[in-house]
């Protein structure tokens, strides 16, 4: 033995250094898309300045979009707890964006909704999630149908051994 590393010489074990290179690629790409979504790119604190509010409290109001629904079921949606949901919904209700009010069926469940100026707010803050953003309009038509291509491939689960890609589609076994 002397001493060098499999690095050292790849050749030795060309497989063990591909599945390397491929690992040090994806690291690349996942850190690359984050840093393009979660910072160069996020709209959380321009949604939070234009409704004058937490983002957090602008996810909540995103989230009765779906419809009313009991503390609990918003306290597990957003992955908190009850104490901090219940002065999050307070300031809310403050606000008038939300209203919160005893279940016909179990007096001891509180279920919030939007009020109509809620809506609108988690409405606005929908819209401007939305808005594509500048570096992706300004891509090459090329470059943005490679890119749709690829992240079409990665939303689209991979296929079972055996399935075909239309079973998948009709959503059958």
């Amino acid at each position: 033995m002397t001493g060098t590393s499999d690095h050292e010489h790849p050749q030795e074990h060309p497989q063990e250094h591909g599945q390397e290179q491929g690992q040090e690629a994806v690291g690349r790409v996942w850190e690359a898309m984050q840093e393009f979504v979660l910072r160069q790119e996020s709209r959380r604190k321009e949604v939070a300045d234009a409704l004058g509010m937490s983002f957090y409290r602008v996810k909540a109001l995103r989230y009765l979009l779906s419809g009313p629904m009991t503390m609990r079921e918003l306290t597990a949606g957003l992955a908190t707890d009850k104490p901090y949901l219940s002065l999050m919904v307070d300031d809310l209700e403050r606000r008038g964006y939300v209203t919160r009010s005893v279940s016909s069926e179990d007096r001891r469940r509180k279920i919030v909704a939007l009020t109509p100026a809620g809506a609108a707010a988690a409405e606005e803050a929908e819209r401007i999630l939305a808005r594509p953003p500048r570096s992706l309009l300004e891509l090459d038509p090329a470059d943005l149908a490679e890119l749709d291509r690829i992240m079409a491939r990665l939303r689209t689960p991979a296929e079972s051994p055996g399935e075909r890609p239309e079973e998948r589609a009709a959503g059958r076994p």
